[in-house]
């Protein structure tokens, strides 16, 4: 619901989840807790309220985008690993655990994957956004970093070997083919639908929109984005990331409501652009 300043409306806020079936309490817990984990300011009271994005929420939402933007940029180019493997090693001792552990958490969260003890790895190079999560976190000299062509973990040394031992490539091909077949329907229907020259109300669009956009972030999440290089060919995340794209294009489209609520406007922005 944020639009791309990071504020987002109160009204169109209670309009999404309305229509999405939620009430104005299990919003308002919700929205309480985001404040609490300090990713949301709050700017007046009720459904006239306006809300931010705290630093640490913009984060997140620069992040995903981020996110996204890479993997929509590697599809298209369908190539480009320059066969570097960056690691990152850090000893950080027991009375910084908490810096230990978030530092670990977005490593993770960057795609990396654990080699041993202390030590990630990551095929792309990430380490820009290290130095800088270290330093915030106050451990930039426990930091150990480095590049190189020639890996071999357990005896493995073939970029694709390494890439299925590090990262569950299966598990997440099969994730992207069930969201696949339990969305292909979407084009056909809402192309009838354009044939037609129907309109989607809200009511029907916005839970629609939520359902599958959650579907696909619940896979994305959990992709660490390797080159096209080091997986398998045709690789289904391809396949799902341009069903959602033209599902939402065409939804969009079809909506009856001109003035719509900025639910994924980010996003939509983005899609635009990678048009």
């Amino acid at each position: 619901m944020a639009r791309p300043d990071g504020t987002i409306d109160g009204h169109e806020l209670y309009r999404v989840a309305d229509a999405c079936g939620h009430s104005d309490e299990q919003l308002r817990s919700c929205l309480r807790r985001l404040i609490a984990e300090g990713l949301l300011e709050r700017n007046g009271s009720g459904r006239g309220a306006t809300f931010r994005t705290t630093p640490a929420g913009d984060d997140l939402r620069t992040g995903s985008l981020r996110r996204h933007e890479m993997a929509y940029r590697q599809d298209r180019k369908g190539q480009g690993w320059d066969g570097h493997w960056h690691l990152v090693s850090f000893a950080i001792p027991e009375n910084r655990r908490s810096a230990r552990d978030r530092l670990r958490d977005r490593l993770l969260d960057e795609g990396g994957a654990p080699v041993n003890n202390g030590t990630y790895v990551s095929a792309h190079p990430w380490e820009p956004a290290v130095r800088e999560v270290a330093s915030s976190l106050g451990v930039a000299d426990r930091l150990t970093l480095a590049s190189t062509q020639d890996l071999e973990i357990g005896g493995v040394s073939s970029a694709r070997e390494l890439a299925r031992s590090l990262w569950p490539i299966e598990e997440i091909a099969a994730s992207y083919s069930r969201f696949v077949e339990e969305h292909r329907y979407v084009v056909p229907v809402l192309e009838r639908l354009r044939s037609r020259h129907d309109r989607i109300a809200d009511s029907d669009f916005l839970p629609g929109a939520l359902k599958m956009v959650i579907a696909f972030q619940e896979v994305f999440l959990r992709d660490p984005l390797l080159p096209p290089e080091l997986l398998p060919r045709p690789w289904p995340g391809r396949a799902a990331r341009e069903l959602l794209l033209n599902s939402r294009r065409l939804a969009l489209r079809l909506r009856e409501e001109h003035e719509r609520p900025a639910l994924f406007a980010a996003f939509d922005q983005f899609a635009d652009q990678a048009g």
